[in-house]
């Protein structure tokens, strides 16, 4: 069985004895079944894997000993910021998912005139924290040692009147495909409209802000797969996908 590796929001250092969170020690010891002994990666996000073993395994609690830690995780030498329409449950989900398995550097969910979802602020707070909780798990599964950012959820007008480099609009009336761009310098921004798309009057802001529009091919994409799409189309041309390991 593959070690199991988990996020910790703590501190981690070589030779601390750390007592996991309740989350955490309760996966382990009561889903894992793992008892004293039991190898475990640690990782919080500063580019650095912590191997471990479990010091202390009950039903109550866990705590672990941390050991040296391994290589650092270069940052990424084209940082990919998603702009993504928010969609309903699952579809965003898959999206979030799925962009950071594919190494997207940031995300941003964005509110636009189609979009389906509309949320008050203490519904919008739960589900960021359960966006974040997505992203996280897709770090532990895909072997990520730095976490990508999750901004705070975004009106589109608003994110657009930001400085956004390298603005790529995914639209599939355009007949510029994405091949055809010249590579972009270190920071590139995708934004990829909800269910429905984005409005006429949305594709003439982000242009006006900067945004080229582009195309994948001659057919419509979902709004959970264009961007996942899109990333691994960027990976390969211009990313980490060619890279050595």
């Amino acid at each position: 069985m593959r070690t199991p590796r988990v996020y910790v929001d703590l501190p981690l250092t070589a030779g601390a004895r750390v007592v996991l969170p309740a989350a955490q020690s309760q996966h382990l010891t009561l889903v894992l079944r793992l008892v004293a002994g039991d190898q475990v990666i640690l990782f919080n996000g500063d580019g650095r894997d912590y191997p471990a073993h479990l010091r202390d395994a009950h039903r109550t609690g866990a705590a672990v000993g941390c050991e040296a830690p391994g290589e650092e995780e270069p940052v990424p030498a084209l940082r990919i910021h998603l702009g993504l329409g928010v969609s309903k449950g699952e579809r965003m989900d898959f999206a979030l998912q799925k962009a950071v398995e594919l190494g997207v550097y940031r995300v941003t969910p964005l509110f636009t005139r189609r979009s389906v979802v509309r949320l008050d602020p203490e519904r919008l707070a739960k589900r960021q924290a359960h966006w974040e909780g997505v992203m996280i798990a897709a770090c532990e599964q895909s072997q990520r040692r730095r976490l990508p950012s999750l901004e705070h959820a975004a009106h589109l007008e608003d994110w657009l009147a930001q400085r956004h480099p390298g603005g790529i609009l995914l639209d599939h009336r355009s007949l510029t495909p994405l091949p055809s761009l010249p590579a972009p310098a270190g920071d590139l921004t995708l934004l990829v409209g909800p269910e429905g798309g984005l409005s006429e009057a949305e594709r003439a802001a982000a242009r006006a802000a900067g945004f080229t529009g582009v195309r994948l091919g001659p057919r419509i994409l979902r709004t959970e797969t264009a961007p996942l799409a899109a990333i691994a189309t960027i990976q390969a041309l211009w990313g980490d996908f060619g890279e050595a390991p």
